[in-house]
């Protein structure tokens, strides 16, 4: 193998991957569905488990058709990295930069546009007030500035069935 920044982490398919020099070669759906099926919604501070896998999966099916792969797509690198609540993330040095070239690995394995549409941001945080009312403990404090819910189910599918709705969805769309 050819000299690599940082060190890999073994993917769910069993291949090695470099967080910090990522390839688009390297990007393969499988681990994406599995890993994002895998990892609960805020850091786990929820009532029950709610996987980022389902959670983009609402995501596509509320954006317009043109940004559904994008909306199916947009925590994909959080696959390879982590779903750090984002009032860490914010303050994480770096974080943004290793987010983004994981990225825009995703974004060139799957020749998607290089930016995601607006419409997936919109989606994403109207569908962060439907799951703070849907899974998050009543009486808490406010969250700030977020539009209205979009109206979705939450169902909290267990990471088998909502990797078999990401790849459901993922085949739909590619």
């Amino acid at each position: 193998m050819n000299e690599r920044v940082g060190d890999w982490i073994q993917v769910y398919t069993g291949r090695a991957f470099w967080p910090l020099d990522p390839r688009p070669e390297e990007i393969y759906i499988e681990d994406i569905a599995h890993a994002l099926s895998m990892k609960c919604r805020y850091g786990g501070h929820c009532l029950r488990f709610y996987s980022v896998a389902e959670h983009s999966v609402l995501v596509s099916r509320h954006v317009p058709a043109h940004a559904a792969f994008w909306g199916l797509m947009h925590d994909a690198a959080e696959a390879y990295l982590a779903d750090i609540p984002r009032p860490v993330k914010r303050d994480l040095h770096g974080w943004r930069n290793i987010e983004a070239r994981v990225m825009a690995a995703v974004v060139a394995r799957f020749e998607m546009t290089p930016a995601e549409p607006a419409s997936v941001k919109h989606v994403d945080l109207a569908i962060t007030s439907d799951e703070r009312d849907a899974l998050m403990a009543a009486g808490g404090p406010e969250w700030g500035e977020l539009p209205p819910p979009v109206g979705v189910s939450i169902r909290c599918l267990s990471p088998t069935d909502a990797k078999a709705a990401f790849l459901a969805r993922f085949k739909e769309l590619a």
